[in-house]
């Protein structure tokens, strides 16, 4: 097994030097004859998904500012393979930055699996101000010693419950069901926990999978039904987790910059999480838009029991405080921030 990984990033870090050039190439200089770092920055959203968009913001703004001395390679729709793919390739030296679910950095440490614990979050405004918490950075900065950190985070919604012919209100109305979540032991115990039965699959098969009945729904933001609206026919806001994207940079590279060039990537970075908080919003209710029009049938269900919900997740929290006591220091920083803690 360990042969197949290190082959399999051997393949991954050849790919991505087949696309950006031979990494021992001469450096390109800008119209003064300045040397300009060249920083490569994956991730696996189309071009015309808000994400791509905010990062080529980014990227704009980094060029403007460094006088071109720095630009921002961006390699978008998966071209350099799934999230662990493109942190695999950070540590091997082969990428700079890429932007990934804090999902998965959970298999990297344990602190970032608090952002998928169901109900963590009361609300946006709760999400947010974590988020911008010096609490928040200090997870941001827990896989240093592995070759990467976060430099910033982005919405990426609050994931709901859409199945195929039934709509979920309260808890009881998941048992029986297989619904589709993400290869993560907490969504997994989550859908243990709510009676239902968590399936593992990969987000393009679900489309299929609703369609053929080997799945009876997924859970996901809104926008995912711009892939699956048309096999959807209740989508329920029972909002269980919020997880942010988040983007990260090598340490290697991030230790390499200049204070100054530090200043200039983490201000472009700030900037646009914080111009992406409306953008996301006005992606979501697009999204919404799109759909209902396409299909006027699709329902979308908010009269969600969201206490039950939230009940029937207890026993998580329980298990985490006993099992996982550096996760569940986090979600204590959470809950402290929560306006009902206070």
């Amino acid at each position: 097994m360990k042969k197949f990984k290190l082959a399999a990033l051997a393949l991954v870090g050849a790919m991505v030097l087949g696309v950006t050039g031979c990494a021992n190439s001469a450096p390109s200089t800008n119209a003064n004859g300045e040397a300009i770092k060249n920083i490569k920055i994956g991730h696996n959203m189309a071009e015309d998904h808000a994400v791509n968009i905010a990062i080529k913001g980014m990227a704009d703004e980094v060029k403007e500012k460094s006088g071109d001395t720095m630009e921002m390679s961006i390699y978008a729709n998966g071209i350099l393979g799934s999230e662990s793919d493109m942190i695999l390739q950070i540590q091997a030296g082969a990428l700079d930055m890429a932007k990934v679910s804090a999902a998965t950095l959970s298999n990297f440490d344990s602190k970032w699996n608090a952002f998928s614990v169901p109900y963590v979050f009361d609300d946006r405004d709760h999400f947010y101000k974590f988020m911008d918490s010096d609490a928040a950075k200090e997870v941001f900065n827990s896989t240093e010693d592995q070759g990467f950190i976060a430099l910033t985070w982005l919405d990426s919604g609050a994931r709901s419950f859409y199945t195929h012919d039934k709509a979920i209100r309260e808890p009881s109305d998941l048992k029986g069901l297989k619904i589709r979540t993400m290869d993560s032991q907490m969504a997994i115990e989550m859908m243990n926990a709510l009676g239902g039965s968590s399936t593992v699959m990969s987000y393009s098969d679900i489309y299929t999978g609703m369609q053929q009945g080997v799945i009876d729904g997924a859970e996901n933001n809104i926008t995912a039904l711009r892939d699956h609206g048309d096999v959807t026919k209740y989508y329920c806001y029972d909002e269980h987790t919020r997880i942010p994207d988040v983007i990260l940079i090598s340490t290697k590279l991030w230790n390499s910059l200049t204070d100054e060039q530090k200043n200039i990537l983490q201000t472009a970075a700030d900037n646009m999480t914080e111009k992406y908080k409306q953008s996301w919003a006005d992606f979501e209710e697009q999204v919404k838009e799109q759909v209902s029009e396409k299909d006027p049938d699709l329902q979308f269900v908010t009269d969600v029991d969201k206490e039950a919900f939230q009940k029937a997740c207890e026993p998580i929290y329980d298990k985490l405080r006993t099992t996982d006591p550096d996760c569940y220091k986090i979600v204590e920083q959470i809950r402290a921030m929560s306006e009902s803690a206070n």
